[in-house]
């Protein structure tokens, strides 16, 4: 029987990570009830890519039948001169079990937050949380409510990750980011990564007829963190002048860029303490440049549900923290190395796209072997 059979859950905030949680818990037999301060459960202007690790949560919570109609099967990754346009090698994808897959952030939520709905899950909408305590307490202009468990899913700032850590200070990497979306048809569904010397691009389709740009630039000016800050077309354009006819086009199509700072936070020390627990960013926020942010707020929202399950709360959240820490510092280092990877400049970038080429023409498989450790992971596996 499960530990958590009619147990309260609350998850404070209603993003991928917390949503996934919240059906996660379900699926074990909790109550389950979603605090989101937003008026409405929604992401605007965002591509994401699940890989097949993230994918098999997706999978274990009852949504496959589901994913093929919101999202595409990804065939390539294919790294690209960003000063030529030449495409540099290609990386097939087409043969991942489960597909590695592009998904519209909106739809994905919206997926998420529809299973839930049916799995009964309550939802609260513009719920402005006054305080959590580690004792399992929620209190909002309605009153003070307890549960058996608290799960901080509430992002980058959030106040769960403090109240067990205190606040830390993120540091700015020296590099900003652009988030675009472009009307686009027959588009083949391949991820792009055009590097330049301190600058790259990625862009990949998603349903629907868009292309999804995500656009990266060294500076020292820095911006605020955050998605959602507005930025003149023009500047964008600007950054990436010197860069190829074919991606001056596509960056040239995007009217709403939005811009913001990357910034590295370190992973939380303490994940857990008493019935309070956190996951995806409010834990151990990443850089963009594995793909990984969301697939691994899968991974922490079936490992922390199916712990729960398995054990009571004093055994269950020390082991879901032993399970996840390594792993996911291990994400983030291979995120921070892209990150320099991306932008080389000179000899150290003639060389690198020489190995690149060298790569895919000998050992076309090297690149999902190098990454098998992440891709390969199933963590729901362990948990029957």
């Amino acid at each position: 029987m499960s530990h958590l059979e009619n147990a309260s859950v609350a998850v404070i905030g209603g993003g991928i990570g917390g949503l996934a949680a919240a059906l996660a818990f379900s699926r074990f037999g909790a109550a389950v009830t979603v605090y989101e301060q937003a008026e409405e459960l929604t992401e605007v202007g965002a591509g994401i890519q699940i890989t097949p690790n993230g994918g098999r949560v997706l999978a274990a919570m009852g949504l496959s039948g589901q994913l093929d109609a919101c999202s595409m099967r990804a065939q390539a990754v294919q790294p690209r001169d960003g000063l030529t346009g030449r495409a540099i090698t290609r990386f097939d994808l087409g043969d991942q079990t489960p597909p590695y897959r592009f998904f519209h952030r909106a739809a994905l939520i919206d997926l998420l937050a529809t299973a839930c709905r049916q799995a009964g899950v309550t939802v609260h909408l513009g719920a402005r949380i006054d305080a959590v305590t580690a004792d399992g307490t929620v209190r909002t202009q309605q009153g003070e409510q307890p549960h058996a468990l608290v799960v901080g899913a509430d992002g980058l700032h959030s106040g769960a990750r403090g109240l067990l850590n205190g606040q830390g200070a993120p540091f700015f990497t020296g590099q900003v980011a652009w988030r675009g979306i472009v009307a686009v048809t027959d588009m083949p569904p391949v991820a792009n990564i055009w590097m330049a010397p301190g600058k790259h691009v990625v862009t990949y389709p998603l349903k629907g007829d868009l292309l999804n740009v995500v656009a990266v630039q060294e500076r020292a000016d820095w911006a605020a963190e955050g998605w959602h800050h507005d930025d003149a077309p023009a500047n964008l354009q600007a950054a990436f002048a010197d860069t190829c006819a074919e991606l001056k086009g596509l960056i040239g199509q995007v009217q709403t860029p939005k811009l913001w700072g990357l910034f590295r936070h370190p992973v939380a020390q303490h994940w857990h303490r008493d019935r309070l627990a956190i996951l995806g960013d409010a834990a151990h926020p990443t850089l963009p440049f594995l793909a990984q942010g969301a697939n691994l707020a899968l991974e922490d929202a079936w490992t922390l549900a199916a712990c729960c399950a398995s054990a009571p709360m004093a055994e269950a959240l020390p082991a879901y923290q032993g399970k996840r820490a390594q792993r996911v510092t291990r994400a983030i280092a291979a995120a921070n190395a892209n990150a320099k990877n991306y932008h080389l400049d000179g000899l150290q970038r003639r060389i690198a796209h020489a190995g690149l080429r060298t790569l895919g023409t000998l050992a076309p498989n090297a690149f999902l072997k190098r990454l098998s450790w992440l891709y390969d992971r199933d963590v729901t596996a362990s948990f029957g």
